[in-house]
């Protein structure tokens, strides 16, 4: 069977991986996202904190996506929920540090502009310093999620979603017909949902993100 009779034949099936796949990576990206900024907010105006959390996003990212996984099974069982775990903690590292140095590149006399005018901590911090963050947080996101495309496969082990299943099917039945086809269509796949997920962060920067600080 040719590549192109397979992806015929097995469309419903790869489109049903490439969703959950999606669903997965964007899921794990939100809460990435949520918890990254979170931590730069409250670590980027001390270097020590900013250090500290910078080094522990990125300690994680030395542990092998297979073993990360693997422990986490005996904990939450297998499917989703490793998946997630994971996943989440992988796409903290650029995050914060984007996060980290975005706030930490804000205009002081901005900031000091904004508390001239009575404004609170929360309300500068809403209005001034996350706003002009904004683009380097959005690279970040970009570049987890890239990541993140990737490592997802890698959730078929522990009986995760995704487009790894195909790749781990052909993988186990190498030397059969469709063995080739199936490693193939699984990683293709990701490419193209990569490629999708980058086309929108484009879009959403240019919605985003103010001309007159767009880089």
């Amino acid at each position: 069977m040719s590549f192109w009779e397979y992806l015929d034949d097995r469309h419903r099936q790869l489109l049903a991986d490439a969703w959950q796949h999606a669903a997965v990576v964007f899921q794990c990206m939100v809460a990435a996202t949520l918890i990254g900024v979170v931590i730069g907010v409250v670590t980027y105006r001390s270097a020590w904190a900013a250090g500290l959390a910078t080094a522990s996003a990125s300690t994680v990212l030395t542990v092998p996506s297979l073993a990360l996984i693997g422990l986490l099974i005996p904990v939450v069982g297998l499917g989703v929920p490793p998946t997630v775990i994971a996943l989440t903690l992988y796409g903290l590292l650029p995050i914060v540090r984007n996060s980290v140095v975005g706030l930490r590149g804000v205009d002081p006399s901005l900031v000091d502009a904004a508390n001239g005018i009575g404004m609170s901590r929360l309300t500068r911090l809403a209005r001034v310093e996350l706003p002009l963050a904004w683009p380097p947080i959005l690279t970040g996101i970009r570049v987890s999620t890239q990541m993140l495309m990737g490592i997802a496969a890698i959730a078929a082990y522990a009986s995760g979603p995704g487009l790894g299943n195909e790749i781990f099917r052909g993988i186990a039945s190498l030397g059969s017909e469709n063995a080739l086809n199936q490693v193939l269509s699984g990683t293709l796949g990701i490419i193209v949902l990569a490629l999708l997920f980058d086309a929108a962060y484009v879009v959403v920067g240019r919605l985003t993100i103010p001309r007159g600080i767009r880089v």
